[in-house]
């Protein structure tokens, strides 16, 4: 006899994950190697150990173990707000009136209000551990620039943000919870490093994009003796910090036998769709499971869709290494109207790899309609969703709007990665109908495309 399944699926606290899953570990075909953007050479431990932590570095690199045990600071920090809760989404099936079983992993209890503390708080860790006296950053919506301040702020480092200058004028109180956590926060491009001036010069009046504010919290790093640079999405590490959120919810599903058909999460860089799909995609791997993924990203910034797979620079001052991922182009900036974070011009080289060998599939959505399944949601849920959510909201009602076509009873999980609390500027433009769906023509994304670096 199966058991009920509550509104909401807890594991308790001695169920939270002791390990992160590394992914690459099971990849037949590994992600292509970082390269040093002067040599064009893949990139030694001794070149990244000039941006980033030592520890941070091995796990960068690491392609062959598959689970790396937590320490022991981080669980104690984890149990503050982890587990967190897989949710049956009882009200919007109703609404729906879909056969479909839908179920959403909530990232959004912690103060950042997002998944990006999972990561923030080891990557402090390892800073603190090194002996540093602090890290830069950058960060769009804020949500990573939140995150690493609490965490920095619990290790006693000091933190620079650089945040993208739209989101900086349109979410000011994002901005100053990491003022109360003690971060310095400056729009970028700023006037303050020698790539944010050139960038500046280059492109007046510019809005900025998380490309720009890469190059400037790079800069900063490696000009400043004590400091190290950190990222909240895309890179090796940050996927198997955050695959704590994919472990979770396998956990919990396994605990009431419920086996998904569909699993869904928002697309920017890869941090949390990488997080949440990473175990799933290992047993797909294994040849153990099959899943239908689909990554969601703006139709505004669609690297997946319309990107291609190619080495480029990670950032727009081209100072950062080389990465082989799906991109846009690093010099392409994206609409400065749409509201999420969701505004890297390239994509995690994992899941480039793992979506170019057919492990996965995208699509591409406006954000009116993003934000009408938001509004939606909210209405039947109870939760604000953050925009960056929304856009996995969006596919998992079309998802299960098919399922009321078909009369199929699919298993829906999807990750919702925040609240929505610090977006209000956005759904205020939604509401006042100032919000439109900006697509970038295939001629504007053919000039970037043709200034990617050539690498043989």
């Amino acid at each position: 006899m199966s058991k009920e399944i509550p509104y909401k699926i807890y594991l308790e606290e001695n169920e939270l994950p002791k390990q992160w899953y590394n992914v690459r570990a099971d990849m037949k075909k590994k992600p292509a190697p970082l390269l040093n953007p002067a040599t064009c050479k893949p990139i030694t431990p001794e070149e990244l150990g000039h941006v980033f932590c030592d520890e941070l570095v091995k796990q960068e690199l690491d392609e062959t173990t598959p689970y790396i045990d937590i320490p022991e600071e981080i669980l104690s920090f984890y149990k503050m707000y982890r587990p967190s809760p897989l949710v049956r989404a009882y009200c919007l099936e109703k609404a729906l009136d879909t056969p479909a079983k839908i179920y959403y992993k909530f990232e959004g209890n912690n103060t950042s209000g997002s998944h990006k503390l999972n990561s923030a708080i080891a990557q402090a860790y390892y800073a603190k551990k090194q002996g540093l006296k602090g890290v830069t950053t950058e960060t769009g919506a804020g949500q990573w620039g939140t995150a690493l301040s609490m965490a920095c702020s619990y290790f006693g480092l000091d933190c620079k943000v650089y945040m993208v200058k739209v989101s900086y004028e349109q979410k000011p109180f994002r901005r100053e919870v990491m003022r109360v956590y003690g971060a310095s926060v400056t729009p970028s491009p700023s006037m303050d490093t020698e790539i944010g001036k050139k960038i500046n010069a280059e492109h007046p009046g510019t809005t900025g994009s998380l490309g720009c504010a890469i190059s400037e919290a790079v800069e900063v790093a490696v000009k400043n003796p004590g400091y190290r640079y950190v990222l909240g999405s895309v890179l090796n590490q940050v996927l198997l910090h955050q695959s704590v959120i994919g472990l979770e919810t396998k956990a919990a599903l396994d605990k009431y036998n419920i086996k998904p058909d569909v699993i869904i999460g928002c697309a920017g860089g890869g941090s949390n769709l990488g997080g949440l799909v990473s175990p799933f995609i290992g047993e797909m791997l294994r040849g153990e499971a099959d899943y239908e993924i689909i990554a969601v990203e703006p139709a505004s910034c669609p690297s997946f869709t319309r990107g291609v797979f190619a080495y480029d620079f990670a950032d727009t001052g081209m100072v950062c290494p080389l990465a082989k991922m799906y991109t846009l182009g690093s010099d392409f900036i994206p609409s400065a109207n749409h509201a999420g974070g969701l505004r890297y011009h390239g994509m995690s080289p994992v899941l480039s790899q793992l979506y170019a060998d057919g492990y996965m599939k995208a699509v591409s959505v406006e954000q009116t309609k993003v934000f009408e399944a938001a509004e939606q949601f909210a209405r039947v849920e109870g939760i604000l969703p953050a925009p960056e959510s929304s856009h996995a909201i969006r596919v998992a009602i079309d998802e299960a709007l098919k399922c009321k076509e078909t009369g199929e009873e699919k298993t829906i999980v999807f990750g919702l990665t925040g609240t929505g609390y610090f977006d209000m500027v956005a759904y205020e433009k939604f509401h006042d109908g100032k919000m439109d769906d900006y697509i970038p023509t295939d001629e504007e994304l053919e000039q970037f495309r043709a200034r990617l670096p050539k690498i043989d």
